[in-house]
């Protein structure tokens, strides 16, 4: 039998960087994990020893203080926190609005704590929007860092953070495998405050920073706890003069981080188990403790996102749509996402240099796919795929949709094989009901395009492993899943 090159390479990189006979059931310390896998790939039609699976899962996350007005307060957390100087991180159209001004308000109260402001984020950064950043942050001797902003600010003050206290490390050095070398972080960075001005990428509790690789068309990131804020200020006043267009953008991010993150693999299938705890992975595979976070989410999303979307100015669901994006962001931070992301990442970044397409709504000249647009693009027919490997969670998203009880006969007569395309239908009703273009067709994508989203949603290992029928198949990348899955989310 022939070994195919995939299969070769994970036997390569589970012998190199992960197999630990700590783990065998001899408990040897003899580390012969190397020999064993070059033993395979010489005689690969002989049995092959079997790779050590998860058995342990992690809960890590950032403080968070929720509250109407409480960015007010961040100068003296600073102050508590015994900042000696601050590096301050936000965008061109929040430094203009108020959460801005209060946060600087702030800071110049507090006399003793000096700081300095980044106003050039970038919406959707990119490595040359990053290495700016760093390349600011670097030039200070900044002790703490502060963002306010979108999931853009954050992750933007994370990456120059990380590369503060790496003076000499390459923007690669960290990124996820195998697009980067993927790095532990084992030092200790610099405390950050998040401060969140939209209800969608939860980056406020994650150690997750997302850039978008312009010279191969499709975005990837650095995910590790070690990134993750000290505190997030989750402030009700900050969404206020959010535009009704990023309102729904980011709140469909929160509805795919809970529904991935519950049906994504459970922790205890995912393979390779980790030698040392450094290299246990932020995204862990579905888990009992983010399983609550993310089905509450999931809920409140589907509840209060359309009542956002035709009235910008309800002051309860704004409330409860960022309870859910911190909730989804705690639940995805320790569960992970899957296909939908994974596939968002070339559609987004492939949107530059073929279609151009620039959605209504959002303040910039540039085309833009927003990041929560470009994830539900595909959700129907994801959840279609994946809803045999748990028909039973799946069972229960298609209740939240359908404002059911999971135990309603008109849930519970669903046979377990029809329990996917009844999701479809539900996710793709409620994705009409907010104006989502209806397919990658509507936004300017042909079936000529699909082998190079195929192509570069591959590399987005860090996520496809965590897929129901991709992630836990030995042996295969899901190119055949992942060009049936995108040629079905041309249109719906």
């Amino acid at each position: 039998m022939a070994a195919s090159r995939s299969t070769i390479l994970r036997l390569i990189n589970a012998s190199q960087h992960t197999l630990c006979p700590c783990h065998s059931p001899s408990h040897s310390h003899s580390h012969t994990g190397q020999l064993n896998a070059l033993t395979q790939l010489r005689n690969f039609a002989t049995p092959v020893n079997k790779v050590e699976k998860e058995y342990a899962f992690e809960v890590a996350a950032s403080n968070l203080r929720f509250g109407d007005g409480v960015t007010a307060e961040v100068g003296m957390d600073l102050k508590n926190m015994k900042a000696r100087k601050v590096g301050v991180f936000t965008d061109p159209n929040v430094a203009k609005l108020r959460p801005m001004q209060v946060a600087v308000a702030s800071l110049e109260a507090q006399a003793d704590v000096p700081f300095e402001i980044f106003d050039q984020v970038v919406a959707e950064p990119t490595e040359e929007s990053w290495r700016k950043a760093i390349s600011w942050a670097r030039k200070h001797d900044f002790s703490h860092f502060l963002a306010v902003g979108g999931g853009s600010v954050i992750d933007t003050a994370k990456a120059a953070n990380l590369f503060t206290v790496y003076k000499d490390a390459d923007l690669m050095d960290f990124v996820n495998a195998p697009v980067g070398k993927d790095l532990p972080i084992s030092q200790s960075l610099f405390p950050l405050i998040a401060v969140p001005t939209t209800a969608g990428t939860g980056s406020e509790t994650t150690g997750t920073a997302i850039l978008d690789i312009t010279s191969r068309s499709f975005k990837t990131g650095i995910a590790n706890r070690a990134m993750k804020p000290v505190l997030g200020i989750v402030d009700t006043h900050n969404t206020e003069s959010c535009p009704s267009a990023v309102h729904i953008s980011s709140g469909l991010d929160v509805l795919f981080h809970s529904l991935e993150s519950y049906t994504a693999i459970p922790y205890t299938e995912r393979t390779p188990r980790p030698c040392n705890p450094i290299l246990r992975p932020a995204y862990q595979g579905s888990n009992p403790v983010a399983d609550i976070f993310s089905l509450w989410a999931l809920r409140t999303t589907v509840k209060y996102l359309p009542r956002i979307a035709k009235n910008h100015d309800d002051t309860e669901a704004r409330r409860q749509m960022l309870l859910a994006s911190s909730f989804a962001g705690i639940g995805f931070g320790n569960a992970g996402v899957h296909l939908c992301h994974g596939m968002s990442y070339p559609i987004s970044g492939l949107n530059k240099k073929g279609p151009q397409y620039k959605h209504p709504g959002y303040l910039t000249d540039l085309p833009i796919i927003p990041h929560g647009i470009s994830v539900a693009l595909t959700g129907p027919a994801v959840f279609q795929f994946t809803a045999p490997s748990s028909p039973d969670r799946h069972r229960e998203a298609l209740a939240i949709f359908s404002k059911a009880n999971v135990t309603d006969p008109s849930i519970t007569s669903i046979p377990d094989r029809d329990v996917g395309a009844h999701l479809y239908e539900a996710i793709a009703r409620f994705l009409d009901g907010l104006g989502v273009p209806r397919g990658l067709k509507a936004i300017g994508y042909t079936t000529g395009d699909l082998d190079m989203l195929v192509e570069g949603t591959l590399p987005q290992r860090r996520v496809l492993d965590l897929a129901p029928g991709i992630g836990d198949i030995v042996g295969a990348d899901g190119r055949e899943h992942l060009a049936m899955i995108l040629e079905q989310s041309m249109e719906y």
